[in-house]
Formats: C-alpha cells, sequence, structure tokens
C-alpha cells in the first residue's frame, strides 16, 4: 500500500488533538474527517489542523469515498460499538484504551476483526512510551526479568473533566480504563499470562456512582507479581508511575521517561524514531495497514486483558 492512508478521527477532545499533534509528523497520513459531539466546536478544531470534513456523526465519515481507516478517540461506553461500525464498513480502526467496558464488547470485536481480516488495534500506549520499549528491549535480550511491577495511577476527578480540565459528558473508570493499561502491559512485558487477580476498592462516589479509590494485585503464570494503586482522590502530581523491580535492576517509568531506582535519567531518545509514545502508537497503525500485517497491540493481542478486567469486576460486585 504505497497511496496515502486517509483517516478520520472520532473525538476533538483532549486525546484526540494529542492523536492529530502525532499524525502530523508522518508521512503518507492525511486526516480527511473530524468527528466530535458539538459542531461549532469541533469546526474549531478541524481548522486548526486543516481537516475539510466536520460532522458530528460517524456513519458521515464511514460513507466518505476513500476513507480507508479510523481513530476513535470517544467515550469508553461507546468504544465496542464504534469499533464494530467501523469494521463493518470496511474500515481499518484503531481505538483508544479500552477496548470496551465488557468482555462481551471485547469478545464481538475480536470476532469481528477475524471475519474482516482489516487492522484492529487498542491504544494500549505503555506498550508504545519509549521508557516501556527501553524496558522491553532489555527483557527480549535476557539483560532484565520482573520480579515485581508496583504501579500508581493517580488523578484528582472529583468531577467529570478530562485532561484539559474540561467538562466531560461521560464517565471515566478505574478499573476498565486505567487498570487496562497496567493490567496489558504487565503480562506483555513478562512474556507470560496472568494466573491470579485480586481486587478491593473503596467507597462508590455518590454523584459519580463509580469506585474513586481501588488497588489490585496480579500473579503471572512465570511467578512476577504486581502491585497496582489507582485513585481519583489524588490531590497531587498525577499520572502513572511505574517501578520496575527486577533481577539486575530497578527502573522507574513515567510516561515517555525512565530513570533508574537512583533517580538517574536514562537516555531513550534513540528508542524509537520519537520521544511521543501516542506518535510511535499511531506509527505501528499506520505500518501495519501499508504492510498487511497484525500490529503490536492488535485487538486479538489485549483480548487476555480484558478477561482479567472481567474477572476483576465479578469479584468487585460480589464483595459489594
Amino acid at each position: 500500500m504505497s497511496k496515502t492512508i486517509k483517516v478520520a478521527l472520532a473525538g476533538a477532545g483532549a486525546f484526540g488533538i494529542k492523536h492529530l499533534d502525532g499524525i502530523k509528523n508522518i508521512d503518507g497520513v492525511e486526516v480527511v474527517s473530524l468527528i466530535g459531539r458539538e459542531l461549532d466546536k469541533t469546526q474549531e478544531v478541524a481548522t486548526k489542523y486543516g481537516i475539510q470534513h466536520v460532522t458530528t456523526d460517524l456513519a458521515d465519515s464511514l460513507a466518505l469515498k476513500d476513507l480507508d481507516a479510523v481513530i476513535l478517540c470517544t467515550p469508553t461506553q461507546m468504544h465496542a460499538e464504534q469499533t464494530l461500525a467501523c469494521l463493518k464498513a470496511g474500515k481499518h480502526v484503531q481505538v483508544e484504551i479500552p477496548l470496551a467496558d465488557s468482555l462481551a464488547g471485547a469478545q464481538a470485536v475480536v470476532q469481528e476483526q477475524k471475519k474482516t481480516g482489516l487492522v484492529a488495534m487498542c491504544g494500549h500506549t505503555r506498550r508504545f512510551n519509549p521508557s516501556h520499549q527501553y524496558v522491553h528491549n532489555e527483557i527480549t535480550a535476557g539483560r532484565f526479568n520482573i520480579q515485581q511491577m508496583d504501579v500508581q495511577t493517580y488523578f484528582f476527578r472529583r468531577t467529570n473533566t478530562n485532561a484539559l480540565g474540561q467538562a466531560r459528558s461521560w464517565t471515566d473508570h478505574l478499573l476498565w480504563h486505567h487498570a487496562a493499561h497496567t493490567v496489558d502491559v504487565f503480562a506483555y512485558q513478562c512474556g507470560s499470562p496472568i494466573v491470579q487477580a485480586n481486587a478491593i476498592q473503596g467507597p462508590i462516589h455518590p454523584a459519580l456512582g463509580i469506585a474513586m479509590d481501588m488497588s489490585i494485585q496480579l500473579k503471572a503464570a512465570n511467578g512476577a507479581i504486581c502491585t497496582l494503586s489507582l485513585s481519583f482522590n489524588n490531590d497531587g502530581p498525577l499520572g502513572t508511575y511505574f517501578r520496575y523491580i527486577g533481577d539486575t535492576a530497578t527502573y522507574l517509568a513515567r510516561y515517555d521517561d525512565l530513570f533508574t531506582g537512583k533517580e538517574e535519567k536514562i537516555d531513550v531518545s534513540q528508542v524509537a524514531v520519537s520521544m511521543n509514545g501516542i506518535e510511535l502508537q499511531d506509527r505501528e497503525f499506520f505500518a501495519a495497514i501499508k504492510e498487511g500485517r497484525e500490529p503490536n497491540s492488535s485487538v486479538a493481542k489485549v483480548f487476555a486483558c480484558y478477561e482479567v478486567l472481567h474477572q476483576l469486576e465479578q469479584q468487585l460486585n460480589a464483595n459489594g
């Protein structure tokens, strides 16, 4: 595939803009359509990035002649349904994490991808951040093995706001969204499936209807363990911080940056062609389309993560 890939992007919010910024650096790709909930705000973003077609309906974009692919940065609750719509319309699709907010939704997407043979990828960004890629390269080279991962995912979300502090039309979720990053990257880095998973959660927020604090324990078949702490109540530094404790080193990963256990910065600038994990994620999506291959973080490769999330949800529901 040598022609320019024509892509539609659904979701003109904080994360959609991150993708638009990343795509600007990728040759052979053109964003031809932007879909958003509010037409005026979507038009404003489209004008800034030179996107000609603007709509509030994904179906309008899917009907465009010569459209090749879609990137979905829409509310979690819409992910599975919209991914299915893209595949059924014959379009390659990358859906932001999570793939779905239920095991049934994830299963339906994986089945449809197998039926169509199209590229269907989920935005499990931790597989692409240079910091985590560096650790992965050390593992695959046999120089490092994980004994334990300690992960903190902390936000301050007592109201429905996005990463830009703007009002959000949907409710985020610690388990189905934020835990998905760690559950997936733990098994991916260990190269071993998760065989044990436990979770407890704090009180349900009276207005948002979600748990604001959660603790998760994981164990891989190879014996490695992971402890994950999540909170929407944290009034302090925000984000996700990974501590990899291994047999030969300790690494601290903070998004695209990496440090030793003694806070010495590690140069990861040569790990990939960019220091931007979202751009690298998009590069993998478009490369897989052009090369006709399965991408890293394809829906099939990340499906095991959603089986674990489903198990944890059942456990939390049973415990009240």
